[in-house]
């Protein structure tokens, strides 16, 4: 799967609740950081996905998706209904086709 298919993907799993999907897409060692916490594996994000989000009910509405080899940045807003939580902008590294680190801002 290329780089900005598997980040589609990512996002689509987040939305459908798809956490097996989810888990297949991100390397065992994946890391995200975010302004509010950081991630140091895949079990711990999976595990907050699934269990911990606060609103799990939204969505992920893409503005823009650009990959250069194996690094991706995605744009969009983060939906509840049709109201606009928050903007956010994701950059991805994947290697192996899975997603080693992810660096999320948002306002």
């Amino acid at each position: 799967m290329e780089a900005a298919a598997t980040v589609r993907r990512y996002y689509e799993a987040l939305d459908d609740h798809d956490y097996g999907t989810l888990e297949s897409l991100l390397a065992p060692e994946f890391v995200q950081r975010r302004p509010d916490r950081t991630f140091e594996d895949r079990t711990a994000f999976v595990a907050f996905m699934r269990d911990g989000r606060p609103n799990p009910d939204t969505t992920h509405e893409l503005e823009a998706v650009v990959a250069e080899g194996d690094r991706v940045a995605a744009r969009g807003r983060v939906l509840e209904s049709e109201t606009e939580l928050f903007a956010f902008a994701d950059f991805f590294t994947l290697e192996d086709g899975r997603i080693v680190r992810l660096e999320t801002y948002a306002r």
